[in-house]
């Protein structure tokens, strides 16, 4: 199979999707930092590039976190050559373990919170590169965790509070705000 990759821009300005033609990844993985890669080798590899200081995974797609010094049209297509290698050579993403389906846990809203941000809010971060995680609800606050290209992204906050808060206000009437916990 001949692989192909392509990049999209993302709203974050320092991170870039690089998109392939090939599932690379059932869920997502996020490796903020050159240390948290330890136990990936295709992100240790990326980390070996002085410009990189972010990669995250997700379905068909990484996506790459340069550093403020660095600019896209000096390093794009370096990069994509590196994936396309990376992805026709197989380099894991992680060490194998067995994939299981989401199990949402705690009361009826929270499950029903966790199944609203799976089916329809997950998907629309990842085609934006990014990934959301579902932290906690209490008194009517729900806690989320945003990463990849979301993860300090100018209009995550829009994102977070047009998009998703209204959405879960409509489904769940007892949630009344959704906060992004910093990482």
């Amino acid at each position: 199979m001949t692989i192909n990759v392509y990049t999209e821009q993302t709203p974050n300005p320092a991170t870039m999707k690089f998109m392939v033609n090939k599932l690379l990844i059932n869920g997502s993985e996020d490796f903020a930092t050159k240390e948290s890669a330890e136990h990936s080798p295709f992100a240790k590899e990326l980390f070996k590039f002085n410009f990189v200081s972010g990669v995250f995974f997700a379905s068909n797609f990484v996506t790459i976190t340069k550093t403020d010094d660095a600019e896209w049209a000096d390093i794009e297509a370096i990069l994509k050559e590196f994936v396309k290698g990376a992805v026709e050579s197989e380099l894991k993403i992680k060490e194998a373990t067995a994939e299981e389906a989401p199990a949402f846990e705690g009361s009826e809203t929270e499950i029903k919170i966790q199944q609203i941000l799976h089916d329809y809010v997950r998907p629309a971060v990842e085609q934006d590169g990014g990934a959301i995680t579902y932290k906690s609800f209490d008194e009517g606050v729900v806690t989320v965790e945003l990463r990849g290209s979301c993860s300090g992204c100018p209009s995550s906050t829009i994102t977070l509070k047009s998009g998703i808060q209204n959405l879960l206000q409509r489904m769940v009437p007892e949630v009344t705000e959704v906060v992004s916990e910093a990482l």
